[in-house]
């Protein structure tokens, strides 16, 4: 059975610098979030980040490992973030790493989606845990 929570969640990305830089066009990022609601808990992981020459075009991707209690269900699982502006239009996919769960969370499967209104971030995941 599908499931779904919603809430807010409170986010820091902080540029990592490494003594030689890839590229001046590619970034990498440290994220740490705090989520609140059905979905407790700390997100820890990082960001990949690539620009454009064209203003608002660029992509990211990222692996955040969540801890903390979904529902009732506590434990730990990864997301996999995949993200693509072309010109200021934003195609975001966020999903549960297969087999990432661990504790309550065991056969977690889902996806998540990200608003940002009024500068605050909010989440929505779909999931479902099925115990094998």
């Amino acid at each position: 059975m599908t499931k779904q929570a919603s809430g807010a969640f409170d986010v820091k990305v902080i540029p990592h610098t490494d003594d030689e830089p890839i590229e001046p066009t590619i970034g990498r990022m440290i994220i740490d979030k705090q989520y609140h609601g059905p979905l407790e808990g700390t997100g820890k992981g990082q960001m990949l980040t690539g620009g454009t020459d064209v203003q608002g075009s660029g992509v990211y991707v990222a692996i955040e490992r969540v801890n903390g209690t979904l529902d009732g269900h506590s434990g730990t699982f990864l997301l996999q973030h995949g993200g693509v502006m072309t010109r200021g239009v934003p195609q975001l996919t966020i999903t549960v790493v297969p087999d990432s769960g661990t504790g309550d969370l065991v056969g977690l499967m889902g996806t998540m989606m990200i608003n940002i209104v009024d500068g605050k971030h909010f989440y929505e995941f779909e999931y479902t845990i099925t115990k094998s």
